[in-house]
Formats: structure tokens, sequence, C-alpha cells
């Protein structure tokens, strides 16, 4: 972790200026556990109100925990913190923490994960998961136009069967939350867990209407990547990093417009570059590849959007006109109707006119 933290402190400061400029910018988050936003605090907090022990005595020896060597190392500390919650409060109190932290970074519309086998593994019913995450979400559109939706994700490390039975425990729900649930995705640690092994479920999901998104390509290769899309026939890649390593799937990825979900300070955390100005961000939105700009865990991995952007604006020295791109290729991914989505978009606009 230390020559994470040389790599960040050697590089330029950004102008006042642009900082300002990303603070202000419109943006769209594509890729975002909601778990992943649980911060030492409210962990804290929920544990003392649930009666959870911690294996730690502080926020600061929590915190001090997160120097991470790799994904697993980093999961492994994710779903333990995860046992904290436990009723629709908790699931509505970590999303609303999240709202006003996004709000503040100036995201305008949020697609966010959600894992129920997580907690329904503990013994929670999926429909108090459900519950809380779209009460502070229904809340914030009501009171802050806040636009959001959500996307239930399986874990990869279980098996096709346990997806099953997740997706058939939640189809019971869909009708309740149709104005929010509107995606499938795949998630956790990719090694040994190819996107075919869950070929079927994602069948299912698209005979049933769903829009379909999977992370492959952070630790996995770039085959995780073209089967994701082949096997799967996800709309959207979450990470996709490692498809610099194929020509072909570049050039693909490329002509097809498909985004890719990339998520620069987690890269960094979880050691898939070890100093962000060797990042490949600005080579694949150069390569013309729809990348967007994400926080995933940034409880745990030091940053949500606004510091996502001005890692890579200060590391790769992006423009002004690189960072439109970004936000404008975020806009342009989200699954929005054409008419919220050409809303936004003419926001950002906007914008950049004025600034």
């Amino acid at each position: 972790m230390e020559a994470h933290m040389n790599s960040i402190s050697t590089t330029p400061p950004l102008a006042a200026d642009l900082i300002s400029f990303i603070e202000g910018l419109p943006k769209a988050e594509l890729h975002l556990h909601i778990e992943g936003t649980l911060e030492p605090e409210l962990l804290f907090a929920l544990a003392q109100r649930n009666n959870v022990s911690l294996p730690y005595a502080s926020v600061e020896e929590l915190r001090a925990a997160y120097a991470f060597t790799d994904l697993q190392s980093f999961l492994d500390l994710y779903y333990a913190g995860a046992a904290v919650l436990q009723t629709e409060q908790d699931f509505y109190d970590m999303t609303m923490a999240y709202i006003v932290r996004s709000r503040a970074d100036n995201v305008r519309h949020a697609e966010i994960f959600f894992d129920p086998q997580t907690h329904t593994e503990r013994g929670i019913a999926i429909d108090v998961v459900f519950a809380g995450i779209a009460r502070a979400l229904r809340e914030a559109r009501e009171r802050h136009g806040f636009s959001s939706a959500i996307i239930m994700s399986f874990l990869r490390h279980l098996s096709e069967e346990d997806a099953f039975a997740t997706l058939e425990a939640a189809l019971p729900l869909r009708a309740e939350y149709r104005d929010l649930w509107i995606g499938i995705g795949l998630d956790s640690a990719e090694r040994g867990n190819p996107p075919e092994k869950f070929a079927r479920v994602f069948a299912r999901c698209r005979e049933l209407g769903f829009h379909l998104v999977a992370h492959a390509g952070e630790e996995g290769p770039p085959q995780y990547v073209k089967d994701a899309l082949d096997v799967l026939h996800v709309e959207r890649i979450d990470h996709g990093v490692r498809s610099e390593e194929d020509p072909a799937l570049m050039k693909r990825l490329a002509e097809q417009r498909i985004p890719l979900t990339v998520c620069p300070l987690s890269n960094l955390k979880l050691c898939v570059v070890d100093d962000m100005r060797k990042h490949n961000l600005a080579r694949l939105l150069h390569a013309g590849l729809a990348v967007t700009v994400n926080s995933d865990d940034p409880a745990y991995f030091g940053g949500y959007m606004n510091a996502n952007f001005m890692a890579v604006a200060a590391s790769l020295r992006l423009s002004r006109t690189e960072l439109v791109m970004l936000a404008r290729n975020a806009f342009e991914a989200t699954f929005l109707p054409a008419a919220a989505k050409q809303q936004l978009l003419l926001e950002l606009d906007g914008y950049c006119m004025a600034h």
C-alpha cells in the first residue's frame, strides 16, 4: 500500500479551476456496490444497534485493515462487514448515506448493485434487502429528484443453482419494485468463476426482460470479457480494463460502443495497477471505447465519484474535454428511457457551455 500512497502523492496537484469543474460536472454512476458504501463509522453504529461483535476495537483499527493485496483479500473483509446489516432500517441508512455523498459529488443518476446472497446466506429475508434500499432511493427521488435504479447481482463464487434460487425468491417482488429493479449483474471473485458458469440463469433473466451486465476483465482475462458478451449477452462490461490485452476485442468494444464501467481507485487499491499514472483509462478512451468512471466500493477504496475523477485527471493529465467525454459516456450508457437520458445529456451540455 505504501507504493500506492507514494504514487498519488508525487502526482502534481490539480489546478483549482479544474477541481471546481470536476466538482460541478453532472455525472452518472454505473458501477457501485451499495454494500461497499458502508463507511466504518456507520458499520460500528449498526454493529452496536444489532449487537454484532466486530474483530476491530475502533474505526481507526478497521480503516487500517483496508490494506488489500488483491480482490479476494478485499472480499473477505467486505463480507464480514456486511454482517451488521440486518434490518430494513439498516439497508435504508446505508443507502441514504450513499445518496448524500453522491449528491454532493453531483451524481445525477446511479444504477446501484446489491448482492442479496450476501444477506440471505445469513438468514436475512430478501424482501428486507429490497425494502430498505428502495425506500431510501424513492425518498431521494421524491425529495431531491435523485434518479436511480437497482441491479440485482449474483455472487459468482456461489453456484448457478444458488443464483437461480435467488432469482426465484426475488421475482415475486418484481411488480412492487418495477420502478427501480431494472437489471441483473454478476460480481465477486473472477478467478475460477468464468461467465459460462452462469449461462443458463442469465438466459432466463434475458427472457424476463432484464438488462444484463457482468464483471469481467478486472482480474480475469480478456476471454472473460468476450464470454460475458457472447455467452451471457450482457450490455455493459463492469471493469474490463484487461480488454487492452486483446487487440481484436478492443476493436470490437470500440466499434460496438460497449460501455466499460471502470473504477480507477478500486483498481489501485486492489493492485490491478500499482500506480495510477500507469492506469490504461486514457488509452482506452483514446482508442474509442465507451469508458466511464465509477467508484465501485468507495468506503473501502478511499473515494466516491469526484475523488475518482480527480485521481485520473491528475495522474493521467486529462483535459476538460476528456473528462466531459467520460461523463457523456456514462449518461449514454445508462439504462434510462431515451427522454430521461436526453434530459441529462442536455444538462451536461449546458454545464459545459457555462464553464
